[in-house]
């Protein structure tokens, strides 16, 4: 007797049947069928229309791609309100001012929509705010500590 692939099974193999669709199909599973048929077994399942929808097209046409470039909306924060700030408070040495000028040409490059251009004024912006903060506050404890104190 041949040797099947799943030990203990007698069951010889029956031909396969031919389907409504017109394709050869085995009425058993890979498991049950013989070694010395499963090759012709791997044909028919290739025939089969089920088994050829889950594989890649089979026809001579050369598939299409198509690529969408979704262009993402970058949020860069302009530092107006704390430019703004700065400049209503701590606007030493006009730094504040000056930082929000260059937060207002940001917002314009943001409108036009040059991402570079909001990047570059926005960092400069960020630095005068720091600066502007970090002398305000210099400047404010070192007034308060060295003022007279009057009685």
């Amino acid at each position: 007797m041949r040797s099947w692939i799943k030990e203990g099974s007698t069951v010889p193999p029956s031909r396969p049947q031919l389907l409504s669709s017109g394709t050869m199909a085995s009425p058993r599973p890979p498991s049950l069928v013989p070694t010395w048929a499963y090759p012709h077994f791997m044909r028919c399942l290739r025939r089969s229309t089920r088994w050829g929808m889950l594989g890649a097209s089979q026809s001579p046409a050369p598939m299409t791609t198509t690529v969408i470039n979704i262009r993402s909306e970058t949020s860069v924060p302009d530092h107006i309100v704390w430019s703004l700030f700065n400049t209503l408070f701590l606007n030493v040495c006009c730094l504040g001012f000056m930082a929000f000028a260059y937060s207002v040409k940001s917002r314009d490059q943001k409108m036009v929509g040059d991402v570079l251009g909001v990047q570059s004024y926005a960092s400069t912006a960020k630095c005068l705010n720091v600066c502007t903060l970090v002398l305000g506050i210099l400047l404010t404890m070192c007034s308060s500590l060295f003022s007279p104190l009057t009685p």
